[in-house]
């Protein structure tokens, strides 16, 4: 085998990576005990209990199928874990030396040969959040003197388990009883949700009791709906009838209930009571609704994005919602840091015997900024308060190219389409430095220039009707920018805009100067 060497060429004395794959999926791994089935308080202790001794194979199908037969939990969990995954990521160089560079390369172009199963670790990485702790496995190859991870694969909780040292093993075809994890050989994703031991820390432990609460709930809730509004019926039979006079009354009465229709002995009485409609569902909804709140707090950190038309409005929820944003930066940086311990360092140990100078994943989890707000600030800073700000700083804080001269502009104040007015005013006066005149012929100049202007206010005002317009219909800026910079949507908009009057102006203004000029040469 070819020896490691690092970027210059220097061969590194580091121990290699295990090729090998040591959690290989099994044909059985599919199959579940389903331990959910008929949960009773007493089995959801009893596999508390294991768990807390290590052995988490029950707890963690159980919580896999709590989120099968829930669709709250599953959708909680989703939005949790999907708020992360919808983000862009970036890579970041530790420095911009050449040597750091030389790193930040290397990784990069590892991440991206591993775009699509870095992306899909991800969502299993944070499996985590919900079962305490999730692994992925590094499949390693050597070739060309680098060492590569060709491949990351997910591995159930269920075959991980602590032993009497708090040691974590994992169970294998060889070794059932189960071996020591090798070093640099899984991503070890562990969510504190609480202290404690990483069995006990993911959410889906505290939500295990409002489940089991909830699905209590909901047999009963159903049992109650189909008999509601139905009349009870009682069978009455002779207490000298037989066995099988008493057999016939209950199979007739089972009948009457499904099929409207039976048969009953001569000497038998069915009465059909009434049944008590005051009764309610409202205390199964009630309290279904209740362990569902209980399980949003849990997983989302509140209730209102998910409960908002029974619990609130969109103002309160928008507070609300800055309380799951602290969840899904701690996520974010979660999973970051696990991946430049388990996946970034020892790509940079084996490949340049570097364990320091690692760069670092970042999740974009920055709110958008409320663009709106900003320009009512700067508004008042500038009108209200009379401080002036430099132009440049306002394209640049929205973002927004600042026109070159003579470019096309859209908008702007009274004084700004005034601007492209006065250029006219400037060419006449261009007109009369070059040959002197006298001052009646200046007079009529100045007349036609300032006429000129004010008459172009409200032609521009109502040419650029179509652009205010649009300006109306949006409510931040980034609406507007993403308008403008569509190809048809520009077209329509200068389709709208109508240029014959001010064609018309300009053509009557420079005809009347012209003449006013021949008059005083002539």
């Amino acid at each position: 085998m070819k020896q490691i060497v690092d970027s210059y060429g220097r061969p590194i004395s580091s121990k290699k990576p295990s090729k090998g794959e040591i959690g290989v999926s099994r044909v059985y791994d599919k199959y579940s005990t389903y331990p959910a089935d008929g949960l009773t308080p007493y089995r959801l202790a009893r596999i508390f209990k294991e768990a807390d001794a290590g052995d988490v194979a029950r707890q963690s199908e159980m919580f896999e199928q709590m989120e099968e037969k829930d669709l709250h939990l599953f959708s909680q969990l989703q939005t949790r874990k999907n708020a992360v995954i919808g983000l862009d990521y970036e890579l970041l160089p530790y420095s911009e030396e050449p040597y750091d560079m030389k790193i930040y390369d290397f990784v990069k172009q590892q991440f991206d040969l591993l775009e699509d199963d870095i992306e899909d670790n991800f969502l299993d990485l944070l499996d985590a959040v919900g079962k305490g702790f999730a692994m992925s496995e590094l499949i390693w190859d050597i070739s060309e003197g680098q060492a590569w991870v060709t491949e990351i694969k997910n591995r159930h909780q269920k075959h991980f388990f602590w032993d009497e040292d708090n040691v974590m093993r994992i169970m294998t075809e060889e070794n059932p009883q189960g071996i020591i994890l090798p070093a640099n050989k899984y991503i070890t994703h562990v969510y504190k949700a609480k202290s404690g031991h990483p069995s006990r820390a993911g959410v889906l432990r505290v939500c295990s009791w409002m489940y089991l609460f909830k699905n209590y709930t909901l047999k009963d809730w159903i049992t109650f709906a189909e008999v509601y509004g139905m009349p009870i019926r009682l069978g009455k039979y002779d207490p000298s009838s037989s066995e099988d006079d008493k057999d016939a009354l209950m199979d007739a009465l089972i009948q009457i209930g499904t099929d409207a229709a039976g048969i009953i002995p001569e000497n038998t009485e069915i009465i059909f009571q009434e049944s008590n409609k005051s009764s309610s569902s409202d205390i199964y909804q009630n309290l279904a609704g209740f362990c569902n709140t209980e399980m949003s707090k849990a997983i989302i950190g509140q209730t209102l994005t998910s409960e908002a038309g029974a619990n609130g409005n969109y103002a309160t929820a928008n507070i609300h919602n800055q309380v799951r944003q602290d969840l899904l930066e701690a996520d974010c940086k979660g999973l970051a840091k696990v991946f430049k311990r388990d996946f970034i360092r020892p790509l940079v140990y084996f490949n340049f015997g570097e364990s320091k100078r690692l760069p670092k994943l970042k999740h974009k989890y920055e709110p958008p900024e409320d663009t709106v707000k900003k320009a009512n600030t700067y508004k008042t800073i500038v009108k209200d308060i009379g401080l002036k700000v430099p132009t440049d700083h306002l394209y640049k804080e929205f973002s927004i190219p600042e026109p070159k001269e003579d470019e096309p502009i859209v908008g702007g104040t009274d004084e700004q389409l005034h601007s492209q007015v006065m250029k006219l005013e400037n060419e006449i006066m261009v007109l009369k430095q070059k040959k002197p005149t006298n001052d009646t012929v200046q007079r009529d100049i100045d007349k036609i220039a300032d006429t000129a202007t004010k008459e172009s206010v409200n032609i521009f005002r109502e040419m650029y009707r179509p652009v205010s317009d649009l300006m109306d219909s949006v409510s931040t800026l980034e609406e507007l920018k993403s308008l403008l910079e569509d190809e048809e949507t520009v077209k329509k908009l200068f389709g709208k805009m109508k240029q014959t009057d001010i064609e018309d102006m300009l053509h009557k203004v420079m005809f009347v100067a012209d003449l006013i000029g021949r008059a005083d040469i002539e």
